[in-house]
């Protein structure tokens, strides 16, 4: 199996029928053998009846249950995991129609590469405004995410070796990531939009934390020295606060 599309959900289940929805746009993809595994937060909203009567649909496997929060519901998922790769879109977040083209392009990758691949995301803020984010070189690793994480194809290998930390609060993803590449798994980019999403999860929500964790990060894991970890902290906190007029300018 090439790819794990990793779901994580809590009282959510419009979100997870949007994302069930986008899985049409992978399921294009003429020879590629994908899963669709959910992990929900045991909600009462009708999610877990919805994921039943799809019947395994898209190879879904599904748990309903509390747990410790988002990053613990990945974890989850990871260790359901049977692609060679996984990618995380959680409830809310849909495939790009262009999606098919990218997965042929993941599927031709030599199986002894030890890479993560990535692609370009589109961001959505909610007024039709819609914002393309290209992937960057492997080197922006040091600053921030040289992609969105829903579009970053994750070698299932590495993840299990390095999963997600929850001393992160919301930068749990970037430790991830930098983890990961710090073990030799290098950034190879793929042509073409991944998914879609919208500005305004647990990674988006809170700027200051989020800039604090991303600085603890390029520390403890990137090993930047203190006077660039702070440089990019500035940065960081002046342009992620400011993202959305930003965007809405460009």
């Amino acid at each position: 199996m090439l790819l794990s599309v990793i779901t994580v959900a809590w009282r959510n289940y419009e979100g997870v029928v949007k994302t069930w929805q986008s899985l049409a746009h992978l399921a294009k993809a003429k020879g590629i053998e994908f899963e669709w595994i959910v992990v929900d937060g045991g909600s009462n909203d009708g999610t877990e009846e919805f994921l039943k009567n799809l019947h395994g649909q898209y190879n879904l496997r599904y748990v309903s249950e509390k747990d410790k929060g988002i990053y613990d519901a990945m974890n989850k998922g990871i260790a359901m995991a049977k692609g060679r790769y996984a990618i995380f879109l959680n409830s809310g977040d849909v495939f790009h129609s262009e999606v098919a083209e990218v997965a042929h392009q993941l599927a031709a990758t030599p199986t002894t590469e030890r890479a993560m691949y990535i692609g370009d995301a589109l961001l959505d803020f909610g007024d039709g405004n819609k914002v393309r984010r290209g992937a960057k070189h492997g080197w922006y690793i040091y600053h921030s995410l040289p992609a969105s994480h829903q579009a970053i194809f994750f070698p299932v290998e590495g993840l299990r070796n390095y999963p997600y930390d929850l001393q992160y609060k919301v930068s749990s993803d970037y430790a991830l990531t930098a983890r990961l590449y710090k073990a030799g798994y290098g950034f190879k980019k793929l042509k073409g939009l991944v998914s879609e999403f919208s500005m305004g999860g647990v990674s988006t929500a809170n700027n200051l934390e989020l800039c604090r964790d991303a600085r603890n990060v390029q520390r403890k894991i990137l090993g930047v020295p203190g006077f660039w970890a702070e440089l990019s902290y500035l940065l960081r906190l002046r342009t992620t606060g400011k993202a959305k007029a930003m965007y809405h300018k460009a």
